[in-house]
């Protein structure tokens, strides 16, 4: 098994984003993404929705492979024997007594895109409420290995007042998000957790391409996101590479020591880890 480069990774997620955190006021993330690799260019899978993209971040495939719709995470469980396991099936099955976690405000990810396993704590709140549970949560379990966060806001958002820069209540919905991550950012500092810790910043989908109300196409504003990396050994400033939500999967298991299917789609971007850590 492949030697761990951390001790624990922060999975911070904001849904239906694009990449209009440039428009909006982030002051929270604008100093974080300063303090790893960034990129506004990553690409979202398609189609462009919530339950293909969370599915391609989490289980490190594309969407023709894990044939996750809203429909069937709403309505079923994630086969716990499918080739194309998450991130939490992995670790459950390589480090066992590994504490995980995920925090989502679209409560189909916990249910039906993370497989059942009564050993993962799961939580699904409004926004709200779901960023002091995860702070309680953190506090009391500083040894917690992978945990990932979902927040809702800024795609309900869009499709109530309209994605994209002219959409003042939306950017607002995208600058409520940044002030609940730097929340949860500044009490992962106060504990002293982010010296040793891959924090991965990021969003599923844009959305405003072809329809101001909605996603789902290839249009650059439904596809185009901003995703960014943060921690000891990682370069600073903006990623020149390609890069996939999907590859998010294959960042992670890299960093927590996981041996990954070779079904996956997810490639460890070169750029992030020097070529010693690599060969490692």
């Amino acid at each position: 098994m492949p030697t761990a480069a951390f001790q624990r990774v922060f999975i911070l997620g904001m849904d239906g984003a694009g990449n209009f955190v440039q428009q909006a006021h982030t002051p929270h993330l604008d100093a974080w993404l300063a303090r790893g690799a960034y990129t506004f260019s990553a690409q979202a899978e398609l189609p462009t929705i919530s339950a293909e993209c969370w599915g391609s971040v989490l289980h490190g495939v594309r969407p023709g492979k894990h044939g996750l719709t809203n429909e069937k995470a709403e309505n079923q469980p994630y086969p716990g024997d499918s080739p194309y396991p998450s991130l939490f099936r992995l670790m459950r099955e390589q480090q066992p007594e590994a504490k995980l976690a995920s925090f989502t405000g679209w409560q189909p990810i916990n249910d039906g895109i993370i497989e059942d396993d009564p050993h993962i704590y799961k939580t699904s709140l409004p926004d709200a409420r779901l960023v002091p549970a995860l702070c309680k949560y953190v506090e009391q379990h500083p040894d917690v290995k992978l945990l990932f966060l979902q927040l809702d806001e800024p795609d309900a958002s869009g499709h109530r007042y309209g994605y994209g820069a002219d959409s003042p209540a939306y950017l607002d919905a995208i600058t409520q998000c940044d002030n609940r991550i730097g929340t949860i950012l500044a009490a992962l500092e106060q504990q002293g957790l982010v010296e040793d810790s891959l924090i991965i910043l990021l969003t599923d989908h844009g959305g405003g391409g072809a329809d101001k109300y909605s996603h789902g196409s290839d249009h650059p504003m439904d596809r185009h996101v901003f995703w960014a990396c943060i921690g000891s050994g990682i370069p600073r400033g903006e990623l020149s590479q390609s890069l996939s939500i999907t590859d998010t999967a294959a960042v992670a298991a890299y960093a927590l020591g996981l041996s990954v299917p070779a079904e996956w789609d997810a490639q460890l971007p070169q750029q992030l880890f020097s070529k010693k850590e690599l060969l490692s």
